[in-house]
């Protein structure tokens, strides 16, 4: 099992933003809580660390408690949005909650970084190269109910088209919903209808200006 975190170590995940997750420390501790799986180091400057999921859950713990096992999303230790339809999924409840506004918080920051104008009102490069993650926490973070066992919802699906994801919803109001949190969102939404079935499907892009 891994060994829990120094009292240094947890003093510096309790004092987390409680927001965006970012973490202030040496860089021996911020290393060492990167290789627990507890914080992850943003690739471009000015390097900040952040909590993933699994610090989050640890801060929220009692101090002497363990922190519970991770999500079935999350068994590898990154993040991933409901993309609808999935066998695996995570337990619904106020933990995927925080989780999912953790990580739109942190894509927003992302955004604020990396895009040259530091706009966050438009996607970023990590979100034209991961489409369908991106497009799903987009609607997930906005409370969108995604595809589960037995339930109807959305499903964001990878398209031939470059730049390009197909959200499929059976509600009429409701796909037209997720068109306009995505184009909230920064993404360029419209809808288009399958030639073999009729049914009704949005198309949509990662704006760029």
């Amino acid at each position: 099992m891994t060994r829990p975190p120094t009292a240094a170590q947890r003093r510096v995940v309790d004092a987390a933003d409680p927001v965006t997750g970012r973490l202030k420390g040496t860089e021996a501790q911020l290393a060492a809580l990167v290789k627990r799986g507890l914080a992850f180091r943003h690739p471009r400057p000015p390097h900040d660390h952040f909590l993933t999921p699994a610090g989050h859950r640890l801060r929220e713990a009692e101090p002497t408690a363990p922190p519970p096992p991770p999500a079935p999303a999350e068994r590898t230790g990154v993040f991933a949005a409901r993309i609808g339809g999935e066998e695996d999924v995570p337990e619904p409840g106020p933990a995927r909650v925080r989780e999912v506004h953790s990580a739109w918080q942190g894509l927003l920051e992302l955004r604020r970084m990396t895009n040259p104008d530091g706009a966050t009102d438009r996607p970023c490069g990590w979100e034209r190269t991961h489409l369908v993650q991106a497009a799903a926490l987009a609607l997930e973070a906005a409370g969108h109910r995604p595809e589960g066992p037995g339930s109807p919802g959305y499903r964001v699906r990878a398209t031939p088209q470059p730049e390009a994801v197909a959200v499929h919803e059976p509600d009429t109001e409701a796909l037209r919903a997720c068109a306009a949190t995505l184009e909230g969102a920064g993404w360029q939404a419209g809808e288009h209808t399958e030639p073999r079935t009729r049914a009704r499907y949005l198309l949509a892009s990662p704006r760029r200006a």
